[in-house]
């Protein structure tokens, strides 16, 4: 249980840091114009990390209830 409360501490002290690295870096950036082919590839990128998200736990969910997991460790 002391391991777990420590994890999550570690865990939300670090979403908390990188939030505030990204809101220091966004106040600090100004007014910086993004053209089209900077707003297309952000577009590219921004759906390919999410599709590979979806995809990916997808794979999980599905090996899982198909029963590829319970084999898996078990030599």
């Amino acid at each position: 249980m002391r391991g777990m409360l420590f994890t999550i501490f570690v865990l939300f002290a670090l979403l908390i840091s990188s939030a505030a690295v990204a809101w220091y870096v966004w106040t600090e950036i100004g007014d910086v114009e993004i053209g089209l082919h900077g707003q297309i590839a952000l577009l590219a990128g921004v759906s390919a990390t999410f599709l590979l998200g979806v995809g990916l736990m997808w794979l999980v969910y599905y090996s899982h209830h198909k029963g590829y997991d319970d084999e898996a460790g078990h030599d």
